[in-house]
């Protein structure tokens, strides 16, 4: 089959690779109908994450159908379209009976202390073969696939893998109060979401903060309020003027991408240092003294200059963390809908052939093009 293979710092390519099979009782074989690239794929991609290897097959945001099922896995059938939940997790053990799925002990990569194996992101994370690939193999099946209807496009549902659950786990952590002011820092999938969900569970106001026009623009048509900051002297300044007290809550949606070559941009317009916890303290600063932070942006390892003492003196509640994407499914399904209140049908702006993952990263990568969600099509359509 053909796979998206890592080989090297910003080199992906489509490889020829061996098949996937049945190798537990609790598997199933996937044929991959589409499969996004996120934005944590980048930090794979631009070489930010160890114990990545070459020919790893990169890849979490898969959805497709049942091909084979292994003897221990109910409740599916060979034809059922499903979508596949990023974190693989078995739905029985001690953090899944807490729902806290991105933590099962079952897949835990216990050998480097980190939470429930990953489909295509590094060893740390189980070295799992990822789902940008004409086929998958899933591990615990008996418990992660969503099964969705047939008839409406991929896109209605794919989403379900990762970007609405990580979107809806940091708006319910944010606890914005009814009525209340979030502030969304960084406007790609996850902040757009993040945006449209807090609308849609009450927020009376949202205000998005990025540089990228398209997100921008983006964000402005689903009823948020935007603030360049390219065109600002400090972005945390201008939200606290916007509401007086500051925000209610907010969320960093951006993560450790906000170092490196695609935001460099972003921190010279606003003459911040080049350290990646530059856009997280600006996040923080924009929220009122008792309200709280979400944590969605992927950190990897120790960040120092950590400001404790103004979250203390602030009273910051901080929740953050993985998404238990099983966790919000349930509540996000009924909403994907021809009436699509969510906004799923508007987010998409790229749908590429497989072949073409490599243009796909690097226009991801780069913001080029108006890039802000990049779909890939593994059976030879577009999606």
């Amino acid at each position: 089959m053909k796979a998206v293979v890592w080989h090297g710092k910003e080199d992906v390519r489509v490889d020829e690779v061996s098949d996937p099979g049945i190798q537990e009782p609790t598997d199933a074989i996937v044929r991959v109908t589409s499969s996004a690239i996120c934005g944590s794929d980048l930090h794979l991609y631009g070489g930010k994450v160890i114990k990545l290897e070459e020919g790893d097959i990169l890849g979490h945001e898969p959805m497709g159908i049942v091909e084979e099922l292994g003897s221990e896995v109910h409740g599916l059938a060979p034809g059922d379209r499903v979508v596949i939940p990023f974190n693989i997790s078995c739905g029985r053990c001690f953090y899944c009976d807490q729902q806290l799925y991105s933590q099962c002990e079952t897949t835990a990569s216990h050998e480097h202390g980190k939470g429930a194996s990953l489909f295509g992101y590094t060893h740390l994370y189980g070295g799992v073969p990822g789902g940008q690939a004409e086929y998958l193999r899933v591990p615990q099946a008996q418990f992660g696939p969503v099964k969705v209807p047939e008839g409406p496009p991929d896109e209605r549902f794919l989403f379900l893998s990762d970007v609405l659950p990580t979107a809806w786990q940091a708006v319910a952590y944010a606890a914005v109060p009814e009525g209340g002011t979030l502030a969304v820092w960084g406007l790609g999938p996850i902040g757009q979401m993040c945006c449209r969900i807090a609308l849609h569970r009450g927020a009376g106001r949202v205000i998005g903060i990025d540089l990228v026009p398209e997100r921008l623009e983006m964000a402005g048509r689903h009823g948020v309020e935007t603030v360049d900051v390219s065109r600002v002297d400090d972005a945390a300044t201008a939200v606290r003027e916007m509401t007086g007290r500051g925000a209610d809550a907010a969320i960093d949606a951006v993560g450790m991408e906000a170092s490196g070559s695609k935001l460099d941009s972003l921190l010279q317009a606003t003459k911040l240092q080049m350290d990646r916890l530059e856009a997280l303290r600006t996040c923080m600063g924009s929220i009122r003294r008792g309200g709280t932070l979400s944590i969605s942006g992927v950190y990897v390892g120790l960040e120092q200059n950590f400001p404790l003492g103004d979250l203390f003196d602030k009273q910051i509640q901080i929740r953050m963390g993985q998404a238990n994407v099983r966790r919000w499914t349930d509540e996000i399904v009924p909403l994907l809908t021809d009436e699509d209140p969510l906004g799923t049908g508007d987010l998409v702006t790229h749908r590429i052939l497989l072949e073409d993952a490599p243009r796909g990263y690097e226009i991801f990568q780069e913001k080029a093009d108006g890039a802000i969600k990049v779909v890939l099509a593994p059976d030879g359509r577009p999606a």
